[in-house]
């Protein structure tokens, strides 16, 4: 997907004006709106963006701040209906491709997909981090990629799996092997290759965090 050159962020609460600040800062050129005009005056004061107060639900709200022209547009609010809401119009109204929203409600998540909208949620993504914070191991790591969320666990080699061959190695389910790490810091993408494992070897599993 490419970068967008132009975004329309919906809401200018915590989350609108922590992103609106971000993607200024990447030289993207931005607009953000809100009913609440006050919320403005806490973005960065370098920002360069566009504001607009007004109600993002009225479709000449939207076109006065520009979505028209826009490549991607962000539903930031708190209220999960209006998200929902705005990036219906702006799928289906103004063709926009490239819409996100925010949502709090774990099991909205499936409404989005049958939708085909992308949502990120941050109460599902909250909760996983303090479960793994509370009761994972610490070599448990989450790496996400656009609304994807992959799992890495790195796990050493057992004594009785030396000079085996790296498919024999038991897994959990729903993961596979990602990288071998030897004992003399060389590591190997797995990939479907035949790699002997030795003392001293780690391999790093991945999987997709549903």
């Amino acid at each position: 997907m490419d970068v967008p050159k132009s975004v329309l962020v919906v809401g200018s609460g915590r989350l609108g004006r922590f992103l609106a600040d971000m993607l200024d800062r990447e030289g993207i050129d931005v607009a953000i709106i809100d009913e609440n005009a006050d919320n403005f005056r806490q973005l960065d004061k370098d920002f360069t963006g566009i504001t607009v107060e007004g109600n993002p639900m009225d479709m000449g709200m939207l076109k006065e701040a520009g979505i028209e022209s826009c490549d991607a547009v962000a539903a930031a609010t708190p209220d999960d209906n209006l998200n929902i809401t705005v990036s219906q119009i702006s799928r289906e109204f103004f063709h926009v491709k490239n819409v996100v929203a925010r949502i709090s409600d774990p099991a909205r998540e499936e409404v989005f997909k049958r939708l085909g909208l992308k949502s990120i949620c941050h109460t599902k993504w909250a909760g996983e981090a303090m479960l793994n914070a509370l009761i994972r191991p610490v070599q448990d790591k989450q790496l996400t990629i656009e609304t994807t969320t992959m799992g890495f666990r790195s796990a050493p080699v057992e004594p009785r799996h030396w000079g085996r061959t790296l498919d024999e190695l038991p897994k959990r389910e729903n993961e596979e092997p990602f990288i071998v790490i030897h004992a003399n810091g060389a590591t190997e993408i797995c990939g479907g290759r035949r790699i002997v494992l030795a003392e001293g070897d780690k391999v790093v599993f991945t999987h997709i965090v549903d």
